[in-house]
Parts: structure tokens; sequence; C-alpha cells
């Protein structure tokens, strides 16, 4: 009985605690106790407008839309405008892409995954991951969808303006970057080679080849489905911030999944990598010299 009270006076001095905190809070600043609750509901009401944006954004892309694709930047500002500009440099990339392949997309499914959303001002900087699922069909195979995913991680400023929020900096890295300058190539040609001949015969592929494709799905970090967390392999460092992470990848993906033993020359251990590991050029030379690859086509 005597416990039973203890517990129903605590319980009273916990509540009448609570009370007094919000009592003293109110009373000093009136406005205090409804900015939290405002700041948690504009919290919310951020992250669904950036998931918003983003599909809205990729409808943009598959439709030809620049106009609604304008209405996401504030393109009175300079960094609103920039990524305005790179934005519709990508549309027209990835349309020329359509008609070299022979292929229309059906589908860009953005899955977005905020970080941290700060004040700034008038602003808001996000900071987030996007993984982009492209759905795709062959004009002489419309009942087969392909896909391919990109990963991307954002830093952007949001505003509220003119009752929508908009962006007036967007800042991440582009894996289409690299040929959004190349201009309008010559599709003709690619277009026929690729809708003129059947898709390879995969069914007989070997299990090594099995294993460094499941490696890469699984390793890819943003790229990946949701089931593997969107991660790197934590055995192995990330160099996207020291210039990429590509040979890094490529290595990981033939050692780990395709089983090729690590050399003096090409290795990777808690000290380090070699350059044949880490770098592009420095992979590219030690697969072709060692006789680990051949060389199948060469661009410019």
């Amino acid at each position: 009985m005597r416990d039973v009270m203890k517990r129903k006076m605590l319980k009273a001095v916990i509540g009448l605690m609570m009370f007094a905190i919000l009592y003293f809070v109110y009373s000093e600043h009136p406005s205090g106790i409804r900015n939290v609750f405002s700041g948690l509901n504009e919290t919310e009401e951020i992250t669904d407008s950036i998931h918003q944006i983003f599909c809205n954004r990729n409808n943009a892309i598959i439709s030809g839309d620049l106009k609604l694709i304008e209405s996401f930047y504030d393109t009175s500002t300079k960094y609103g405008t920039w990524a305005h500009q790179h934005e519709l440099t990508k549309v027209k990339y990835i349309h020329n892409w359509e008609k070299k392949q022979g292929v229309k997309f059906t589908e860009i499914i953005p899955t977005v995954k905020v970080r941290s959303i700060k004040p700034k001002g008038e602003k808001y900087t996000i900071n987030l991951m996007c993984s982009t699922e492209y759905k795709y069909i062959y004009e002489n195979e419309p009942g087969v969808v392909n896909s391919f995913r990109i990963g991307t991680y954002h830093v952007l400023d949001l505003l509220y303006k003119d009752e929508i929020w908009i962006i007036t900096r967007e800042w991440y890295k582009d894996p289409f970057e690299d040929s959004l300058n190349l201009g309008k190539i010559n599709v003709d040609s690619i277009h026929q080679y690729i809708t003129t001949h059947a898709p390879r015969d995969f069914s007989n592929i070997g299990d090594r080849r099995k294993n460094a494709v499941a490696y890469a799905e699984k390793y890819c970090g943003a790229a990946s489905e949701e089931k593997y967390g969107y991660k790197y392999n934590k055995k192995y460092r990330n160099y996207n911030s020291q210039g990429g992470d590509c040979a890094n990848f490529a290595s990981q993906i033939l050692h780990e999944g395709g089983k090729f033993r690590k050399t003096h020359s090409w290795n990777y251990n808690n000290k380090g990598a070699t350059r044949a590991w880490v770098n592009a050029d420095g992979f590219k030379s030690y697969m072709l010299y060692s006789g680990r690859a051949s060389l199948i086509a060469y661009g410019n």
C-alpha cells in the first residue's frame, strides 16, 4: 500500500514539474511553445515539399516541360539560375540519350532521404541523398521494362516565396556531368546499330561474374536499393571527396565479387591503396599490361 502511494506521489510531482516548466516558458516567451511546434511542422512541410519537387522535376524531364522545371528555381538569383541551367542541360542530354539508344523513359522515380535541415536567415539549407531509378523501354521491345539507378548527394537552399518552396541554390555531383558538355552527338548511326542487334544471351554467365554484379548492386551507395541501406562497404575507404571513387569501387568488385587475387601492384589494406587500385588511369594500365584485361574499344 505504501509503495502504491509513493508511486502516485512521484507521478504527481513529475506532473507539477512539467506544468511549471511549460508555464515558465509560456510566460517568459509567449510564442515559445508555438515556435517549437511550428518548427516541427515546418520541418515536415519542407521534407514533403522536397519530395514533391524531386518527383515533379523528374516528371517534367520525361515530358520535356521546361516551364515547369523553371518554376522550381529562384531565377532572380545567381545560384538559382545556375542550378536551373544545369537541369536544362541535363534534360537535353537525357532526351538525346533516348534517341541514341532507341529508348523511351517511362518513369523516373526518386527516393529522397533528408539528412539535415538547418535555418539560414529566410532560407533553409538541406542536406539529402537521392537514389533515382530510371525506367525505360526499347522501341522494338515496348513490353520489356528496363531500369538503372543513379545515386546523388545534394546540398540545396530552399526559400518560401509566393506561397511555394523554391530552390535558390543546389549543388550535387551529377553522374551525368562528364557527358553534359559533349554537345549533340550523331545519334542516327548509333541508334541504327542498337536497334538492329538482338540482346546478348547471358544465361550461361559464370558465377564469378554474377557475384561481381551482386557485389556492385549491394555496395554502390546511394545508387543501391533501400534494402541495402544505400551504403558502401565499410571495409574500404570512400575516395569520393578526394577526386573520385570509381577505380576503388571497380577494384572492390573484381576482388570481392569476382575473386581476383590482390598483387603487389594492385592492392588495398588498412594503410591505404596502390595507384593501380585507386587511380583510374593506373587501374586501366595495370589491368591491360598484366593480362587481366583486354582492350575492346577506345574513345576520345
